[in-house]
Formats: structure tokens, C-alpha cells, sequence
């Protein structure tokens, strides 16, 4: 074994995507795995921040991290399906992903009110049948301490990252291993190393030298994002080592990008935030505690114990667009060039132009999250656009399912100024909405960092003006006992009934009105019972055939 890599350096152990957790009071990031440390300074990470892209069993997942600590050298471990070698892994720009949460953030808007006397300007509106259906043709452009059963299947170097991937026939033995070589990990991390042993996963151990590492003016260390891609049944996500630190809640973001489908978890409920709501203007100076709490009110009304989504699109287009949409460039970047590689026909000549992408969030705790979060496709969605859904002039709110195939659902809230001139003529006609009177319209703001925005401070009804709609929900509440079980691809959703008065058109997406009630299969095979009044009568006809038989014999 190497023994320069298990030097001083403290181990930041994270699940295979989401983001860190500090281990100060004030840290609220979700944190994946456990950090292990060779002194008793803390270690913390403010952001991470993953993405996971996926065509048929090919997962590529990218992360980035922020590091504040000590200045040494330390490490982060991450749990893999497979052996990763030096082809599966490289280090990515750090702006690809400031890219992508700018483009899913939940967005705020303004609009002012046109003079309801000016005659309109119709402008001719693609059809639906014309709208980018997300995705295109893709891009083609050994082993220390036998005893305690921990191996070192790969090494090699990638950036500032070192990397070693371990495999362990024992949770108590990975753990020993550790502490034998100077890790200060928690008390009891064999039980959560435990489930990922048993199913013969893998552990990606990347050391970092800080001196390469680049340093942040405002202190503390600025990692390279890592990629790497593996092949693998199972689309699911590791995140129960990240409960041995948890200390709160803490939240967690997943993008998920895709050449056609959108994507939700298939062992937790799925909700979606209620969008498309109208705001006071005192909502442009706290936004980002608005929608942290409006977030917190939608896992309240699924029980605590659920994934929202919050943005389905294609990464071609936007509307509004707080940032330009996703080049070719930035999906090649966050694995599009590996996608299809190793199946027959594959070309590296062809392209891919556009994706859909699905912002899921959560919010955590030791009660809430018990098992690794599973993914599977989903039907395509819309909301939080300027549509209007019925003859009053209401726009959509929620989620409902597409009529045109694709997915256009985003976290979308308005500040509308109404028109406050002059009305001079008989017929004005109220409600039409666009920029500034000067043309000046300020640029869609974002909701960002929302793991770090002061919660509790917000009052729903003190800055949202329209009806809060119910949250939809979709999906199975319950969850499957850990280490979690293989499961299909794709399997059928379990679904919540709606009341059978609910109108077809009104139905949010995954839900069915419950049918008439019908009778069981044993129950149908059994006879038809008699009415009472028949029943009486065949009674009394018998009884008298045979009262005169009786009395024929008695007089003979």
C-alpha cells in the first residue's frame, strides 16, 4: 500500500452526488457521507452541487465542492457501483455549473398592466405540436490489509485528486482500516457502511493536494468539479452515510438530465411546488426566503417525507430565462460525450442539442430519509407559464400533465403592477400583462443557496397574493427496508385517487379517479341471492305442496 496517500489527510466521505453538510451549527447543505479527519479541527463544505446524466444503464454523475478547513491535504469517499479506472474520471470547468442551477433556480418575474383601451397586437404563437421536444441524437464527437478484508483495486491521478477505489468484504473491517491509518471517523459508521459492502459496492477515495488546489479569495479552497460514469442497472442515488453527521435538516438538489424524459423517485412520495403564483413587491427584496418557505410548506402538506420538483425542461430554451440556455458544449461537459459509447451503432460524429433536465429538492432529516434515493422516468409536464387555462382568465397553477409530449414545468412567481392610468373608453379590456411602460423589464431573479436563506422570518399570507393551490402529489409514501432492494427499471406508480366528482381536465398528473365499486371475483362467482319477498313466496308454495301430499296419505 501507498503509504503517502494515507498520510495526515482528513476524509470528507459523501454519497455519490449531493451536497455537503457542515459540521457547524450553521451549516443546512445536505451531506452524503461522513467526514474523517486526522486532528480535531472541523472540516466543512458550504456547497455541493451535483448533476446526473443518464441513457439507458450509463449513469455520469458530476459534482462540485467547496472546502473550508484546515490547509492539508484530505480526501473525499464516494460510493460506486463498480471499479472506476483513470478512463471513467476527469475534472470539469467550474462555470458549467453555475450555469445549470441559474437556469433551474425558481424564478421571479414582473408585469405591467397595458391600457386596457390600446387595441392589441396579436403575434402569431407556435403550436404546441411545435415546441422542442427534449432530446436529440447524443454526441459522439492492489490491495493493503488482506485481514481486514479492504483491497485497492485502482489508482491513478486526475487534477488535484489522487485517487485509490477500495473494496471491502466487511463494514467493520473498511471502518478498522480507517482508523488504523489515522482517520478520525464517527462512532458506529460500520452499520451505514454496512448495506453498501453487502451489495458489493465500491468506495472512490479521492485525495486532494491542496497546493494544486485552487484558493479563494475569501478563504478556504476551490475544488475542480469531478465527473465520472459507470454502467449500471440501478439508477439510484447513495445518501445514508450522510445521516451519521446529520445533526438537522439539511437539503439536498439533484439535477437530473436525460435525452427525452423527465425524472422522479420511485420510494418516496413525489411533490411539485405550487408555481405560477402572484407575489408583493416586497417579495423582490426576499425572494429566497419566500420560496423556502412556500418549499418548506409543500413537504408539510406531503408529510415531511418527500422529493419536490421544481423545474422539467429542455436545455435548449427557457421562459423567462434567468441565463442563457445550455450549449452543446455544456452538455458534452456533463457527460453527453460519453453517452451510448460501447453499444452497437455507436457514433461519436452525432450531436445532441437539447436534454430535458428535472431539479429535484428535498429537505431531510434522520426520520425523513431512511433509504438511497431511486429514480425512474416520469410523463411529461407543464407549468409556471403564462397560460391560461379556462375562460376566466386563470392562469395555470401546479402541475398537469403535457398535451404536446414535453416537459415544461418551472418554479415561476409574479409581481404584477397594475395599469394605473387613465380608462377613457366604454369596453376596457382588464388583465393584459407585459414589460414596462419605458421597456426597461428587469431581468428574472433567481432563488439561490437556499440551504444557507433565514427560515421562520416569511409569512406566506402576508406576501402571496393569489390562492395557494393544493399540492399535487404523486407516488409511493411508503419506502422499502434498507440496504435498498434492486427494483425495475421503470415500475408502475402508485398512485392517490382523486374524488370521482373531480373533473378529467383537472386531474394532476399520476392520479385517477378512483372507479365505481365492483364486486370481488369470489363474490361474482357465488350465486345471486333471492329478494326477501320471492324467497316467501317459494316458502309457502312448498310448504303447502307439501302440507296436501301429507294429508292425501292420512286420508287413504
Amino acid at each position: 500500500m501507498d503509504r503517502r496517500y494515507v498520510s495526515r489527510a482528513p476524509v470528507a466521505a459523501l454519497c455519490a452526488a449531493l451536497a455537503f453538510s457542515s459540521l457547524t451549527p450553521r451549516a443546512a447543505d445536505a451531506f452524503c457521507g461522513f467526514y474523517v479527519s486526522g486532528s480535531s479541527e472541523q472540516l466543512s463544505n458550504p456547497a455541493t452541487r451535483v448533476a446526473l446524466m443518464r441513457e439507458g444503464t450509463r449513469t455520469v454523475l458530476s459534482m462540485s465542492n467547496d472546502y473550508n478547513g484546515p490547509a492539508q491535504d484530505f480526501a473525499m469517499v464516494v460510493p460506486v457501483p463498480i471499479v472506476l479506472q483513470r478512463e471513467n474520471v476527469r475534472t470539469l470547468p467550474h462555470d458549467v455549473f453555475t450555469h445549470l442551477e441559474g437556469l433551474t433556480a425558481p424564478r421571479l418575474v414582473e408585469y405591467w398592466e397595458e391600457d386596457p383601451c390600446a387595441t392589441p397586437v396579436v403575434e402569431a404563437v407556435p403550436a404546441p405540436s411545435a415546441m422542442p421536444l427534449g432530446g436529440m441524437a447524443v454526441q459522439r464527437s492492489r490491495g493493503a490489509r488482506e485481514d481486514l478484508g479492504v483491497r485497492i483495486e485502482a489508482q491513478f491521478t486526475v487534477g488535484e485528486y489522487e485517487v485509490v477505489v477500495l473494496s471491502a468484504t466487511q463494514s467493520t473491517g473498511l471502518e478498522t482500516w480507517l482508523r488504523l491509518n489515522h482517520y478520525n471517523i464517527p462512532q458506529g459508521a460500520a452499520q451505514y457502511l454496512a448495506p453498501y459492502v453487502r451489495e458489493q459496492w465500491k468506495f472512490f477515495v479521492a485525495k486532494v493536494d491542496i497546493e494544486r488546489a485552487e484558493r479563494r479569495p475569501s478563504g478556504g479552497v476551490r475544488l475542480s468539479p469531478l465527473r465520472f460514469h459507470y454502467d449500471a442497472q440501478d439508477f439510484r442515488l447513495p445518501v445514508r452515510l450522510g445521516l451519521m453527521n446529520a445533526t438537522g435538516a439539511q437539503d439536498l438538489i439533484v439535477y437530473i438530465l436525460h435525452p427525452s424524459s423527465r425524472f422522479e423517485v420511485a420510494n418516496y412520495t413525489n411533490a411539485f411546488v405550487p408555481t405560477n403564483l402572484d407575489v408583493a413587491e416586497s417579495a423582490r427584496d426576499r425572494f429566497g426566503e419566500l420560496y423556502a418557505r412556500l418549499f418548506d410548506y409543500t413537504l408539510d402538506q406531503a408529510g415531511g417525507r418527500a422529493v419536490v420538483t421544481e423545474y422539467a425542461w429542455g436545455t435548449s430554451s427557457c421562459d423567462p430565462c434567468p441565463t442563457p440556455p445550455l450549449a452543446q458544449s455544456d452538455l458534452a461537459t456533463l457527460g453527453a460525450d460519453v453517452l451510448g459509447a460501447g453499444r452497437p451503432g455507436f457514433d461519436r460524429s452525432y450531436h445532441v442539442y437539447n436534454m430535458t433536465v428535472t431539479r429535484m429538492h428535498t429537505r431531510y432529516d434522520r426520520a425523513t430519509l431512511t433509504e438511497d434515493l431511486i429514480f425512474r422516468e416520469a410523463p411529461a409536464i407543464v407549468g409556471g407559464r403564462e397560460a391560461v387555462t379556462d375562460a376566466n382568465g386563470r392562469l395555470e397553477q401546479g402541475a398537469r400533465p403535457s398535451e404536446w409530449g414535453g416537459n415544461n414545468f418551472q418554479a415561476r412567481y409574479a409581481i404584477r403592477h397594475p395599469w394605473r392610468g387613465p380608462i377613457a373608453c366604454a369596453h376596457p379590456v382588464r388583465g393584459r400583462w407585459g414589460g414596462p411602460p419605458n421597456g426597461a423589464a428587469p431581468p428574472a431573479a433567481t432563488a439561490r443557496d437556499l440551504a444557507e436563506v433565514p427560515r421562520g422570518r416569511v409569512r406566506l399570507a402576508s406576501m402571496v397574493r393569489s390562492p395557494i393551490p393544493p399540492v399535487t402529489l404523486r407516488g409511493a409514501a411508503g419506502s422499502a427496508p434498507a440496504p435498498t432492494p434492486s427494483i425495475p427499471p421503470t415500475p408502475p406508480p402508485v398512485v392517490a385517487p382523486l374524488p370521482r366528482n373531480t373533473p378529467v381536465n383537472s386531474l394532476p398528473p399520476g392520479f385517477t379517479r378512483p372507479a365505481a365499486p365492483t364486486r370481488r371475483k369470489a363474490d361474482a362467482a357465488a350465486p345471486t341471492p333471492a329478494k326477501p319477498g320471492l324467497r316467501a313466496l317459494l316458502s309457502a308454495v312448498t310448504a303447502a305442496v307439501f302440507g296436501t301430499v301429507v294429508w292425501r296419505r292420512r286420508s287413504r
